[in-house]
């Protein structure tokens, strides 16, 4: 099998792998389940190759990011439940419709001013279908059930505060989520004081929890800050690599206090400000 410019082809290879007998042991014994992880990583590859600006990297993270579509369609048409081509009009067909701006007669077009709100209320509309079409439950919904499930931890924390905020339930100053920071690093601190291994997760994700709050409150976005803040660690490691190296020393035989001196000078350096000897 060669390969092609043609989306078929690749669904050809990737049933290939999944025919039982001739196709991969390893695809074969996958399911959503287990696929689901690669999907959401391949997500973030594109999203990391978009950050460095690396458009070649970029177009083959793209291609990863295309094969886990159609490794989930290839698992449906399996079980009859959809196929690769039904995925493709379903979202045609969702594009065409929240965008009549663009796709309506020349009569049906809106002011650029209009496009935001009608995006929304045709999401609604079709929000409204997908629970017309599920078994109904004596359970009424909960106002966060919306909130999808699938999306990275921080993600997801942002959106379920956004959606409370909505009916009153958030702080109005953002200093008051710091003092609720305080109180949560209180809290581990106690949890250290027991030594409760459980107890400590669990502040420590209240913690994180109140810093996606902050980061809300300041119109931050928590994802982009944290991989600000990887970013900056990896300078200032490399810059202590570098200084370790240019003595002749390795960073096994450096002392902890050596390394945290150098971090500091990468720190005051990154800042503009002059570097004292000793200090």
């Amino acid at each position: 099998m060669t390969p092609s410019r043609d989306i078929s082809r690749l669904i050809e290879i990737m049933a290939q792998l999944r025919t039982p007998v001739t196709g991969c042991p390893w695809d074969l014994e996958q399911n959503f389940e287990t696929i689901a992880p690669y999907t959401v990583e391949e997500a973030y590859e594109v999203a990391d190759a978009i950050a460095r600006h690396d458009l070649d990297d970029l177009k083959e993270e793209l291609g990863d990011l295309l094969l886990q579509v159609v490794y989930h369609a290839r698992m449906a048409e399996e079980q009859n439940a959809f196929d690769f081509g039904d995925v493709v009009e379903v979202i045609c067909r969702k594009m065409i419709r929240r965008h009549p701006h663009v796709f309506a007669d020349k009569d049906g077009n809106i002011a650029p001013a209009g496009v935001k709100s009608q995006w929304e209320r045709i999401k609604a509309e079709e929000k409204a279908e997908r629970a017309a079409r599920r078994p109904t439950d004596e359970t009424p919904a909960s106002l966060l059930s919306s909130v999808k499930a699938g999306q990275p931890a921080l993600t997801r924390a942002m959106a379920l505060q956004r959606k409370a905020s909505t009916v009153g339930f958030d702080w109005n100053d953002p200093r008051a989520v710091l003092q609720k920071i305080r109180e949560e690093a209180d809290e581990i601190e106690a949890a250290l004081d027991d030594g409760d291994k459980v107890e400590l997760a669990a502040e420590t994700g209240d913690l994180m929890f109140a810093l996606v709050n902050l980061a809300r409150h300041i119109d931050a976005d928590p994802e982009t800050a944290l991989r600000g803040a990887n970013a900056k660690f990896e300078r200032r490691f490399a810059y202590i690599e570098r200084a370790l190296a240019s003595k002749g020393h390795s960073l096994e035989a450096a002392s902890l206090a050596e390394m945290d001196a150098l971090w500091n000078e990468a720190k005051r350096k990154e800042k503009g400000r002059p570097v004292v000897p000793g200090k």
